[in-house]
């Protein structure tokens, strides 16, 4: 046993050794201002590109990660007092992949031919900003963060910044120009992080400028290079931003007019505001904001006892909102900002709203919101504050931590506040998070506390993690997301919170065939274990499964799952609204699943799961399939359809679950798109149509059109119609 363990000590201190690779020493290149001014037209005729410093290749990383890119990519990078600009030239056939013209459409991008820059300003490997363009010129701007040793993007983030690609014969060409007001930096920083990464669709391979181990995203701030600097950049001018809109609409709500009839207007005005305090601190300010042009939330069917999550939406709580919401666990967020201005279903009109976030020091990042809620028949105003700092140690590591407040004008308040220290190995190979959270409000209850511990290992074939967490009765996170606290009683028709422990180890293996005419790109064994416990230490629930994957080099997927459940229910429940309650009692069952997904670079692709098995004291069978069409690059169309048949034991009913979605999206340049989702959901008895139209008629400056109707399921009773104009536009002061 002795010899067994120091066997595996040795396999995973070679492992991390393998893995701490430091890029940033080994990829520099030095950028050298530009000395005569660069047009950015898809043209690389400029004197600065003929002298400029050339990366001359980029390196495998997907599906291999040694070897160079069979695709030859060069890369130029050079600067001026207002911008830094990038010039790429990208190899191929002439033969290009282009999803989608529409701007900030991730899916599309990563799925094109693309290229992006990633840049840590501040190289200290926490965060940063991402460019992209795909081969058709279609934008993508992003905030990178990292989170528990990943690197995640936010492409909500909306700012200016200028490119131009154009098609050659057998390469096509990539012009940025990235405006240093655009950017927060520090302007004595000499040093920044930089990283270059092209997804080839010819083949489906992704390249890198740095050569890094293929279990790392290709955008991993731990292993960009360095951009070496001729001299310290100056600190950018031009520091407020102004976005007026005026926004006008008519609107019916036909199932509560209440005797008055017929369809209302309303103009509304606002104005959100861009301030730099400092190159790396940024106050954004709104005033009546209007959220009318965000996306329509995706239709699920829900057939659990706890409320679905619904991403936040709007943008002034999307952009730098990962320092408010990097807290927590899996569906235990302290903080959730859409529970702001939304209740029940139902707008709550948002009076202003203030957000300072940025960085202080180089290791300190912090972020401080306020907004002030009007009331509604339902709901009092509020006023919502929330405070949260970030304190890098050692080399990756962070201290962090949040406050949360809400004042009710009546004097009522729910305050929730915690510590978190999350340690990242220098490789990024492992991490662990600890943390612990408290919660009050006027009452001051006891048993309020959130506490547990995550993490995680990988290396370039195995991953596996871990979560312990232990959540009291009263740690009631009003603005946040905690949804099995909360147990319903279909007899009572009343909500129960009860406390609970949750435990869930995960294992995950990848074979990556080394023989390159294998059509596998990797394929592997997963697992994972979920318990939940009452705090008596009494099972509440538990889940095992084991699955395994196969990922094709052409894109597409083959996935294979069986899992068991175990149930001992608190409360009689009713999850399909048919026939008698479940009772409480001890239910086991299993499902299996296998889904396929075809070539994502096809004009025409498809995807189909299959799911069958028991459910509580019955049985749940069902499918989902999906079907997408692309007229490239101008059109995407898709249609989705889930069905689900759930058949109890005889007196507790049975329902047939039908869920229908179609997408068309229609891209007439990249500046100007039409999206339009048609979506049918038999268990919330809706039907919805929601179109949307943008024109970016100026950089960041938009004319929006939407159009929204819902409907019920029987006969098409319409419930409520609405339509929106509204206009922004950007102006720099």
């Amino acid at each position: 046993m002795k010899k067994l363990l120091t066997a595996g000590l040795l396999i995973l201190s070679a492992s991390l050794m393998a893995q701490n690779q430091d890029t940033r020493s080994t990829y520099r290149y030095r950028i050298s201002k530009s000395k005569s001014p660069i047009i950015i037209d898809g043209v690389d005729d400029e004197e600065t590109w003929q002298t400029a410093a050339k990366i001359g290749k980029l390196l495998n990383h997907w599906p291999s990660d040694t070897g160079d890119a069979e695709a030859l990519t060069e890369v130029w990078v050079s600067y001026d007092d207002e911008f830094v600009y990038v010039l790429a030239r990208l190899y191929d056939n002439g033969e290009r992949v282009v999803q989608s013209l529409r701007r900030d459409n991730i899916d599309s991008h990563w799925n094109s031919d693309n290229f992006t820059v990633i840049i840590d300003p501040f190289n200290n490997k926490q965060s940063g900003f991402f460019f992209g363009l795909n081969a058709g010129g279609a934008q993508v701007e992003a905030l990178m963060n990292v989170e528990n040793g990943e690197t995640n993007f936010d492409e909500n983030w909306d700012n200016k910044w200028y490119s131009e690609v154009r098609a050659y014969e057998n390469y096509w060409l990539v012009e940025m120009a990235i405006p240093f007001k655009t950017l927060r930096y520090n302007s004595t920083q000499t040093e920044w992080g930089i990283n270059f990464i092209r997804g080839d669709m010819e083949r489906n391979h992704y390249s890198t400028w740095t050569q890094f181990p293929i279990s790392f995203g290709g955008i991993d701030m731990n292993f960009m290079g360095t951009l070496e600097w001729d001299a310290a950049p100056k600190k950018a001018e031009g520091k407020v931003v102004l976005i007026p809109y005026v926004a006008g609409s008519t609107q019916r709500d036909y199932e509560n007019e209440e005797g008055q009839t017929g369809y209302t207007q309303e103009l509304s005005t606002g104005l959100d505001a861009k301030v730099a305090i400092t190159g790396s601190l940024n106050l954004d300010l709104t005033v009546n904001p209007d959220f009318s042009n965000a996306d329509v939330d995706q239709q699920v069917t829900n057939l659990s006892r706890f409320s679905i999550f619904f991403p936040e939406r709007r943008n002034f709580f999307l952009e730098n909102g990962d320092i408010f919401s990097n807290f927590g666990s899996w569906q235990i967020q302290p903080f959730f900002s859409r529970t702001i201005g939304l209740h029940e279903g139902q707008q709550v009109p948002i009076r202003y709203g203030a957000r300072l976030t940025g960085n202080l020091t180089p290791n300190l990042r912090i972020g401080a919101m306020n907004v002030q809620t009007g009331s509604i028949e339902e709901l009092e105003a509020n006023n919502y504050s929330v405070i949260a700092g970030q304190q890098r140690v050692f080399s990756r590591s962070v201290i962090k931590g949040i406050f949360i407040n809400r004042n009710g004008q009546d004097g009522d308040f729910g305050r929730n506040g915690g510590l978190e220290f999350n340690y990242v190995h220098p490789s990024g190979s492992w991490n662990n998070t600890f943390r612990y959270h408290m919660a009050t409000n006027e009452e001051n209850p006891s048993d309020n506390s959130f506490y547990g511990f995550d993490g995680g290992y990988r290396d370039r074939n195995l991953a596996m993690g871990w979560t312990f967490d232990v959540v009291g009765r009263n740690y009631v996170t009003e603005q946040g997301f905690n949804p099995r606290l909360y147990n319903y009683n279909a007899e009572t028709e009343e909500s129960e919170r009860q406390g609970y422990t949750r435990i869930n180890p995960w294992f995950r293996y990848r074979f990556i065939p080394e023989n390159e005419n294998s059509k596998l790109a990797q394929h592997g064994v997963r697992t994972w274990h979920m318990a939940w416990l009452n705090t008596d230490g009494s099972l509440n629930e538990r889940r095992h499964g084991v699955g395994y994957d196969l990922i094709f080099k052409n894109t597409s997927e083959f996935r294979i799952n069986r899992l068991f459940f175990e149930s001992n229910l608190p409360v009689p429940i009713n999850l399909i609204g048919e026939g008698e309650n479940l009772p409480v009692a001890n239910y086991k069952y299993a499902d299996n699943f296998l889904f396929y997904s075809s070539d994502r670079r096809k004009i025409i692709n498809t995807e189909i799961s299959l799911r069958h098995g028991t459910f509580y004291n019955g049985t749940k069978s069902g499918f989902t399939t999906g079907l997408n069409f692309r007229t490239q690059p101008w059109g995407t169309f898709g249609v989705t359809y889930d069905y689900n048949k759930v058949k109890l034991a005889e007196g507790y009913g049975e329902s047939d679950l039908h869920l229908f979605r179609l997408n068309a999206e229609i891209s007439f340049s990249n500046k100007m798109f039409w999206t339009t989702a048609v979506q049918y959901n038999s268990q919330a008895e809706n039907y919805n149509i929601f179109s949307r139209f943008q024109w970016r008629y100026k950089p960041m400056s938009d004319i929006f059109i939407v159009y929204t109707d819902n409907y019920g399921i029987d006969g098409l009773n319409i419930k409520n119609r609405q339509i929106v104009f509204k206009v922004t536009y950007w102006l720099n002061m």
